[in-house]
């Protein structure tokens, strides 16, 4: 006869462990403790078998019968019901420990790894930190593309449109590694491209008038400040480095007489090593000012 909750609720423990059976092999194991376990009897490969469901009335007589129905499911699949639920509490137990913050901050680590600029890394850490208070303790598998974008639009009311759309960006890139290593499936900032807010943009004061540029260029040359200043502002008219990359250039860098400044990988962008081809009018800067400073250490080229 079909269990009922009347009946459940009413059974009373005994000196030894009873069942209480409900068909189809589902039943409810009374303890002498008191406690109503819900099990089901099947048989797989030959073999006698019990998946444990749960406690009454945590689980309900309803849901006891549907865990029955979802077990009677994967036996005609070939599938053993205790092995899917040991999977399946094994994906979710993987699912918590893999949130967004510890996938962010091995991201963060293998960036580190992989030698990248100490800039590159404050900015991106910098960026996180408008996630992680929202979606940092979520499993990455859990988190939608709604929920990102409630992120980004908080960032966005504050007016600061470009740090939104590189939030957007960064998160994205935590979100592929989490695929490529296998901890997620897909990328949920895929689906917001075009929802943002795109920032107008404002570019720098540049002189473009060839006359104007050729009286900066004269300024330049007649500037009797530093002479490490001067021949900056001359290398930089000429080259067109980095600014960071000038400013710590050392002379062991260069070779006047090929005419080459190297800049070491760990002071470029792309943490290559970067060949600087010197025309005619560079060396002579660098002949120069080697002469005026007889070799001394200086702000740069020490």
């Amino acid at each position: 006869m079909p269990l009922t909750d009347v009946r459940i609720r009413n059974a009373k423990s005994r000196e030894r462990p009873f069942k209480l059976a409900d068909g189809g092999g589902l039943h409810l194991t009374i303890t002498p403790y008191g406690s109503k376990l819900w099990r089901l009897a099947y048989r797989f490969a030959g073999k006698q078998k019990t998946l444990a469901i749960g406690v009454y009335p945590v689980v309900s007589l309803e849901r006891a019968r549907a865990a029955r129905a979802a077990a009677k499911q994967l036996l005609s699949e070939g599938v053993d019901p205790s092995v899917a639920k040991k999977d399946e509490k094994r994906r979710q137990t993987l699912a918590n420990e893999n949130t967004f913050r510890s996938v962010a901050e091995e991201w963060l680590q293998k960036q580190r790894l992989e030698g990248r600029a100490a800039a590159t890394l404050a900015k991106n850490e910098w960026l996180l930190d408008f996630a992680l208070p929202m979606l940092g303790s979520r499993p990455v598998t859990s988190i939608s593309s709604a929920q990102v974008l409630e992120v980004l639009r908080r960032v966005e009311s504050r007016g600061r449109l470009e740090t939104a759309r590189r939030l957007r960006s960064t998160i994205g890139s935590v979100f592929r590694y989490a695929i490529a290593t296998a901890r997620a499936e897909n990328d949920p900032t895929i689906a917001l491209r075009g929802a943002l807010v795109v920032p107008t943009v404002t570019h720098r004061a540049a002189v473009t008038d060839p006359k104007a540029l050729g009286a900066l260029l004269r300024a330049i040359d007649g500037f009797d400040g530093q002479p490490t200043t001067r021949a900056g502002l001359q290398l930089m008219a000429i080259l067109f480095p980095r600014p960071g990359e000038l400013r710590a250039a050392r002379w062991s860098e260069i070779d006047l007489d090929a005419a080459i400044w190297t800049v070491p990988a760990e002071r470029t962008k792309m943490r290559r090593e970067h060949r600087v081809p010197l025309p005619e009018q560079a060396v002579s800067i660098l002949r120069d000012l080697f002469k005026c400073l007889s070799g001394k250490l200086t702000v740069f080229l020490e």
